[in-house]
C-alpha cells in the first residue's frame, strides 16, 4: 500500500523518497553512493524524530482519521481466531458500521464489537462512515447479552466519529439506544476489555466503551466532542480545531493522566498504518494481559469497580481534576 503522508509528514516523505532514488541509482549504474546514502539515513532518522516526537494534539487527531491506519477488521484478522460475524438486532436492521461476533483471542471464546470505516467511497457508504445507527447499538447489546449467558468476556473496538446523527437514526431513538448500553454494560457479569483504536467520538464511543480496563492506541484520541465542532462552539469558527485538539485533552497521555482510559498501548513511528503487524502484536498482547487480569476478580468485585472507575470521572479535589469526562 503506498504511503499517503499527511502535511506535516511531507519532510519525512520526501527524504524517503530522495533516499530511495539514491539507492535505484547506485544499483543501477553502479555507482558507489554509501556515503551520501549514510547521511540522508541519519537526516531522515533525526526528521521522524523530531516530528514524530513532537507531535501536537491536532497531528495526532489526523493520524486517528488516517484512511489507511488498520481497522477493526484488520484487528480482527491478525489478533484474533476463528470469527464468526453475528448479524441483526432482531428488531429493525444488521447495521454495518458494526461489525459484532464471537472470536478467540488466546485461549478465551470472547463476543467482539467494533465500529468499522471504509476506505473509498463505496466502503464507506456501505459502513456508514463508522457512525452506527441505534440497530448497531442494539445488536451489541444483544451480543453482549449473549456473551453474559455462556460466560464469555466482552472485547471492544473503538473507532467512529460519533453515533450517527440523521433523521432515521433519531426516529429509532439512538439516545436511548446507547443509554440502555451505558446502563446494561454498566451491570454485565462478565468481564469487559475495551480499546480504542483510532477516533473515540462522544457517546457514538461510549456506548460500547464502559469497560473494566480501558486501551488506548498511542495515537488514537477519546473526545465528548470533535476538535471541528468545539471551534464551532467556542470560536464561531472551525478553523480553530486544533486550538481546541489542545484544549479537549483528547490525546492517550492526557487521557491516561486523568485516569479516563488505564493504558497506552504503543504504534509504530509514524502510526499505526505505517506498520499493521507490529501495531496487532502491540494491541493483541495488551489485550491478552488485560482479559486475564479482570477475568481473575470476583464478578462482583468487578461489578463494583467498574462502577467506581466511571462514577469518578468528572470528579475534582482541591482545584485539581482527578479524573475527566471522555464522552458523556
Amino acid at each position: 500500500m503506498e504511503w499517503q503522508p499527511l502535511d506535516f509528514e511531507r519532510p519525512i516523505f520526501e527524504l524517503e523518497r530522495r533516499l530511495q532514488d539514491l539507492k535505484n541509482h547506485s544499483d543501477k549504474h553502479d555507482v558507489d553512493l554509501d556515503s551520501a546514502i549514510k547521511e540522508l539515513e541519519t537526516t531522515l532518522r533525526e526528521t521522524r524524530r523530531q516530528i514524530y516526537g513532537n507531535l501536537t494534539a491536532w497531528q495526532r487527531v489526523q493520524i486517528a482519521r488516517h484512511v489507511q491506519r488498520p481497522f477493526a477488521l484488520d484487528y480482527i484478522e491478525r489478533c484474533f481466531t476463528n470469527w464468526v460475524e453475528l448479524h441483526g438486532d432482531r428488531r429493525f436492521a444488521d447495521d454495518r458500521a458494526m461489525p459484532c461476533g464471537v472470536a478467540t483471542l488466546g485461549t478465551e471464546r470472547c463476543v467482539v464489537i467494533t465500529h468499522q470505516k471504509g476506505r473509498n467511497t463505496k466502503e464507506n457508504v456501505l459502513r456508514n462512515f463508522g457512525c452506527a445507527h441505534p440497530e448497531g447499538y442494539r445488536k451489541a447489546l444483544r451480543l453482549m447479552r449473549l456473551g453474559e449467558k455462556f460466560g464469555m468476556p466482552v472485547i471492544s473496538l473503538i473507532d467512529t466519529p460519533g453515533a450517527f446523527p440523521g433523521v432515521g437514526s433519531e426516529e429509532r431513538h439512538i439516545s436511548e439506544a446507547i443509554a440502555v448500553n451505558l446502563r446494561e454494560m454498566m451491570r454485565l457479569g462478565v468481564p469487559i476489555v475495551a480499546a480504542v483504536i483510532g477516533e473515540g467520538g462522544s457517546g457514538g464511543a461510549l456506548g460500547i466503551g464502559v469497560a473494566d480496563h480501558v486501551l488506548i492506541l498511542e495515537n488514537a484520541y477519546y473526545s465528548v466532542i470533535s476538535p471541528e465542532a468545539c471551534s464551532a462552539i467556542l470560536w464561531r469558527d472551525r478553523r480553530h480545531a486544533a486550538e481546541a485538539a489542545e484544549a479537549l485533552k483528547l490525546t492517550a497521555p492526557d487521557l491516561l493522566k486523568l485516569e479516563v482510559v488505564d493504558e497506552i498501548v504503543p504504534e509504530p513511528a509514524g502510526g499505526a498504518h505505517r506498520d499493521y503487524d507490529s501495531v496487532a502484536a502491540n494491541l493483541g498482547k495488551a489485550l491478552r494481559r488485560a482479559l486475564q487480569q479482570v477475568c481473575q476478580v470476583p464478578i462482583t468485585d468487578l461489578l463494583g469497580k467498574r462502577y467506581q472507575k466511571f462514577r469518578q470521572l468528572g470528579v475534582f479535589a482541591g482545584g485539581k481534576s482527578v479524573s475527566a469526562s471522555a464522552g458523556s
